[in-house]
């Protein structure tokens, strides 16, 4: 939404008067126009001015500080108006009684922008008187069109399909607030996008510094810096899979690394508004992709599995860290523990819920693969066969050939139709492949329980 065309007071968010600023500005001191504003007299239209202004003044003072619920227009980084709502207050230290911060939700935009706001960057003039949420829900939906529908219900339930409404509530209120605002790691300084459950002790830290290598957090530098002289790793803990030019991977079992497991999970929750935290790593195996120079193998990204998945889930969770994503490293996460279900003989899935990031990379990659091998091949073609070559499940491959409208149904089974014009356009349309995994490179056996 753009910004609100009436002027704004940068000191309180106000909306100025132009009917005074006119007056004050044609006529200098005490001079009044002779027939007053309008045909009325001079010091009547003073007067209304003044009751005006104080009755401005108090409407707005009543109104603070504004309750939990309330919608108003905020000022946002791109110095433009946006719906919001606020989701939490906090007193400011050492102020007046009506001196809050406000934490909102720009309605508009993913719940990773939510941030803590000051009163000036609120416009007092546009408050919504706070209603109940269900009443609004129902008369919201009703005024929706099916297509605006569909398109909130994408977007609110990103992530948590598999919860219900009264435990997306619950989740929301838990994690409704960030804890931690910033952290450093390595030579990165990262704004957080959600909520994290650290230890009680790390509450009132606005700042976390990481260990770039075990993933150790404090909550000053100068721990960092000392931690920093005694830490032998300057790498993941594990076993180094695969290395090609300067990535690196690393396979890390949660039983054997408990303690940078848990870390990695704490980070990661920072960055991923679906994941649940598992505080018990042993069942997981964790794969960390690296950037590596003569300081080191500086985590970029990573993905986890279950050791044993009855569903077939050859992995439960991704990330590439904002600093290095668009550089292709999702889309090469993906195709890695694809290349690893290969190995093992299997077909594979990604675990779901799947966040809003890892869908559109998911359905990227599906993509790409499937269109290479149709734009290549010779003849006929099943779902079976090419779930075959590629380790992808049977169903992913239906959906993402249904989506590209490339298969039909005809006389009880299901018929690929790869016209090479059509290929050629959705290929275009699914943009690059990202980087290229090194089979040859790969030097791995599957996980087997010991004893």
């Amino acid at each position: 939404m753009g910004s609100i065309d009436t002027p704004k007071n940068p000191e309180n968010g106000s909306t100025t008067l132009p009917l005074a600023t006119d007056a004050s500005t044609t006529y200098g001191g005490d001079q009044n126009p002779p027939n007053g504003i309008d045909g009325m007299p001079p010091r009547v239209t003073e007067m209304t001015l003044t009751v005006e202004s104080e009755a401005i003044k108090k409407r707005k003072a009543s109104m603070l500080p504004l309750e939990v619920g309330t919608r108003v227009m905020c000022r946002w980084r791109d110095c433009k108006y946006h719906p919001v709502k606020v989701i939490e207050r906090r007193k400011m230290q050492s102020a007046g009684p009506n001196d809050y911060e406000y934490y909102v939700h720009y309605t508009e935009f993913n719940r990773r922008l939510d941030e803590w706001v000051k009163l000036e960057q609120l416009d007092l003039d546009s408050v919504e008187t706070v209603i109940d949420e269900k009443v609004e829900d129902k008369v919201t939906s009703l005024k929706m069109t099916r297509h605006q529908k569909r398109k909130i219900d994408e977007t609110h339930v990103e992530g948590h399909e598999e919860l219900d409404a009264a435990s997306l509530r619950e989740h929301e209120e838990f994690t409704k607030v960030k804890n931690i605002a910033t952290i450093e790691l390595g030579r990165y300084e990262i704004e957080t996008w959600y909520f994290s459950p650290f230890p009680p002790e790390y509450n009132d830290c606005l700042k976390l510094y990481f260990c770039e290598f075990c993933l150790n957090f404090m909550k000053r530098k100068e721990q960092l810096q000392r931690h920093m002289k005694k830490c032998d790793l300057k790498h993941p803990p594990g076993d180094e899979i695969y290395r090609s030019g300067t990535l690196s991977m690393f396979e890390i079992d949660g039983k054997k690394n408990k303690v940078y497991g848990q870390n990695l999970c704490y980070l990661a929750k920072l960055f991923l508004d679906h994941k649940t935290l598992y505080y018990d790593v042993d069942l997981f195996l964790f794969y960390v992709l690296c950037e590596c120079d003569d300081r080191g193998c500086h985590m970029v990204g990573y993905f986890s599995k279950e050791k044993h998945s009855e569903e077939s889930y050859n992995l439960a969770c991704i990330l590439t860290l904002p600093p290095y994503q668009r550089k292709g490293y999702g889309k090469f996460l993906i195709a890695f523990s694809y290349e690893l279900s290969k190995k093992e003989g299997k077909v594979g899935t990604p675990e779901r819920p799947l966040s809003d990031l890892g869908l559109l990379s998911y359905r990227g990659y599906w993509t790409r693969v499937l269109l290479d091998i149709l734009k290549k091949h010779k003849g006929n073609i099943s779902i079976k066969e090419l779930s075959d070559m590629t380790a992808i499940k049977a169903e992913d491959i239906l959906t993402t050939l249904q989506s590209l409208e490339l298969i039909q149904y005809r006389k009880g089974q299901h018929v690929i139709c790869a016209d090479p014009k059509v290929l050629d356009r959705h290929l275009k349309a699914a943009g690059r492949g990202g980087l290229e995994v090194d089979v040859s490179k790969l030097i791995w056996t599957p996980y087997k329980e010991q004893g």
